[in-house]
């Protein structure tokens, strides 16, 4: 009798937690974040799932930006999509242009009656994703901006001063390499820092119609004599191992890491790997100013990725959607996400609680991002960029560099060339939005 008393209670449980799992709404979050930070992005939808019983998000990993972006306009196409993609900040202008497929985020917070104060934002992050009329098309999630860092103690060894312009790069990297070291400096993904990030930071035009923001009917003006002067100057030091060219995106990580360079220029959110990796004290600070450009710095851009709400959903998945978004908006999810990985905090709030949590007098540099893109107001040259076809007219780029860094072309070659060759990726986007 109790044997059967006992059976009629766990059956009656199982059946109550697969009524309770069968009324959970599933939301798919496909993004590209691998290997820490795919743990990291685990860890929070875990985390969401488990402070409230009515929404299920499953974090799938599709593979880098451009794969996850692609599996996602191919998804959409068969009516197979997830409701949140990330998508990397060059794509904003693809998302913007796909009528029907996206549910921009603004709009969708207030639907499902979320609170939402886009104040509480940092504006150099929340800017890059907003309409002219400033509604917010997707949620700020990892954003990060270059920084340089430096190996402080080969730079103590060497007698090296932490640079603050292009002329002390060169002096340190010399130094450096006069010390014993094999490279003096290097950077990974070329295109947002030796060009996207080197205009802004020197308030300098990347290309017409306030870098796309304007319309679409923009033309490249990133092939310019400031921009040249400095990319040939870069290449003259390869002679002697003073830069050493180390791929693209973050390839070269290692050769900061394993103490081959002394210095590099890359994403503040390699803090994570570097801080695993790195085998010596490390250090970053602001990027370095061209004197013969600007007397002063302007501020840095974004990079990194947004969630983007693709459309074709039901109600109550958008209402998960947003009740997901304010949880991973919250201070305290932010401020762990910043402090883990060196992504910018997206919020005041976040950025103020990681001060009082003493985590900047604990790691001290760790703000440098933040200072970097809040140094001054943004202008229309430092606002960010949204130019269609950027995923590909990057890779058009990076070919154009590489040429340069290989000795094949000067500057002025490789910038005309990448210049001619985006224009006409420009005007094909141009014509398929029309």
């Amino acid at each position: 009798m109790k044997s059967r008393f006992l059976g009629t209670v766990l059956a009656g449980m199982l059946a109550s937690v697969a009524t309770m799992a069968a009324a959970q709404t599933e939301v798919q979050w496909w993004h590209a974040m691998g290997g820490a930070g795919g743990e990291r992005v685990n860890k929070i939808a875990t985390d969401f799932n488990a402070s409230q019983s009515d929404y299920t998000v499953t974090a799938v990993y599709k593979g880098n930006y451009t794969e996850t972006m692609t599996a996602a306009i191919a998804a959409f196409r068969a009516k197979e999509h997830p409701q949140i993609v990330q998508v990397f900040e060059v794509g904003t202008a693809t998302m913007m242009a796909a009528k029907g497929a996206i549910v921009p985020m603004e709009k969708l917070m207030k639907d499902a009656g979320e609170p939402f104060d886009k104040s509480d934002y940092l504006p150099a992050v929340i800017s890059y994703y907003q309409t002219p009329d400033g509604e917010l098309l997707s949620m700020p999630f990892n954003s990060s901006t270059p920084v340089l860092w430096y190996n402080k103690d080969a730079f103590d060894a060497a007698g090296a001063k932490v640079p603050e312009t292009w002329g002390e790069v060169k002096t340190a990297a010399q130094k450096l390499v006069d010390n014993g070291m094999k490279c003096g400096l290097s950077f990974g993904w070329q295109s947002w820092v030796m060009l996207e990030n080197f205009s802004a930071w020197h308030d300098l035009e990347v290309g017409t119609k306030e870098n796309g923001f304007a319309g679409f009917d923009t033309e490249f003006t990133f092939n310019n004599a400031k921009v040249a002067a400095r990319l040939d100057d870069v290449a003259s030091m390869s002679e002697g191992g003073l830069f050493v060219y180390g791929g693209r995106r973050g390839d070269s990580l290692p050769m900061f890491t394993n103490g081959e360079c002394g210095m590099w220029i890359n994403s503040s959110a390699y803090y994570g790997g570097i801080k695993n990796q790195a085998g010596f004290e490390f250090a970053q600070t602001m990027l370095p100013l061209d004197t013969d450009v600007a007397s002063a710095p302007q501020n840095s851009i974004i990079g990194g990725a947004t969630l983007w709400a693709l459309g074709g959903h039901t109600d109550d998945e958008y209402k998960g959607v947003a009740k997901f978004m304010t949880y991973l908006s919250s201070a305290e999810v932010q401020a762990w996400w910043h402090q883990e990985t060196g992504y910018v905090p997206i919020t005041n709030a976040a950025y103020a609680l990681s001060q009082e949590q003493g985590f900047y007098d604990s790691n001290p540099g760790t703000d440098t991002a933040i200072k970097q893109l809040s140094l001054n107001t943004p202008t229309p040259n430092s606002r960010g960029i949204r130019f269609g076809n950027f995923v590909q007219i990057r890779d058009v780029i990076n070919e154009e560099m590489e040429a340069l860094w290989a000795g094949d072309k000067t500057a002025v070659q490789a910038l005309d060339a990448a210049a001619e060759r985006g224009n006409a990726l420009l005007r094909k986007f141009e014509r398929s939005v029309k």
